[in-house]
C-alpha cells in the first residue's frame, strides 16, 4: 500500500478533475496519494492514509475506463470484516458504477458507498481531485445521508 501523506494547500480542479466537492475551500486535508498514471483502469488499488496514527485508514481507489474521475472508498468490506474492496470487480448496476466485493459479492456504489443488496449498509467515500497528473484524496470521508 502507498502512504504518500503529503498535505497540499494549492490543488487546482482543472478540466479533468474529479468533481466530488462543490466549491470547498482547500486545506491541509488533501493528501497526495499517487500519480494518475499509476492507477490501472477498471481495477482497484489499495492506499493507506495517515500511516501509524490513530487516523490510519485503508482506501480503495478506482479509475473506470469511461471516466476521468477517480473514486475513493473505504477498503473495508463490512460483510466479511476484511480490507478487500480494492480487489473487487468494477461493474455497473443500472446507471451507477460499483465494485463487487471479492468475498461475498455485495456491490457498493462508488459514488455514495451504499450497498445495493442491503440499503442499511454503506462504506465511506472520500472526495478526490486530480492536479498536475497527481491524485489527491481528502482526509475526511463524505457524510452519508442522514449523518450530521
Amino acid at each position: 500500500m502507498t502512504d504518500l501523506s503529503k498535505p497540499v494547500n494549492d490543488v487546482d480542479e482543472g478540466p479533468s478533475a474529479s468533481k466530488t466537492l462543490t466549491d470547498t475551500a482547500l486545506s491541509d486535508s488533501w493528501i497526495d496519494i499517487c500519480a494518475l498514471s499509476e492507477l490501472p483502469h477498471d481495477a482497484g488499488v489499495a492506499a493507506l492514509l495517515n500511516e501509524n496514527t490513530s487516523e490510519e485508514t485503508q482506501l480503495a481507489l478506482f479509475l473506470p475506463t469511461d471516466s476521468d474521475r477517480v473514486y475513493a472508498i473505504s477498503n473495508f468490506d463490512p460483510f466479511s470484516d476484511a480490507n478487500v474492496l480494492a480487489r473487487g470487480i468494477v461493474c455497473s448496476i443500472g446507471n451507477e458504477i460499483a465494485v463487487a466485493s471479492p468475498i461475498h459479492k455485495e456491490h457498493f456504489c462508488l459514488t455514495t458507498g451504499k450497498c445495493f443488496e442491503d440499503n442499511t449498509v454503506a462504506v465511506a467515500t472520500y472526495p478526490t481531485k486530480i492536479h498536475q497528473g497527481r491524485v489527491f484524496v481528502h482526509a475526511n470521508p463524505v457524510a452519508l445521508s442522514g449523518e450530521a
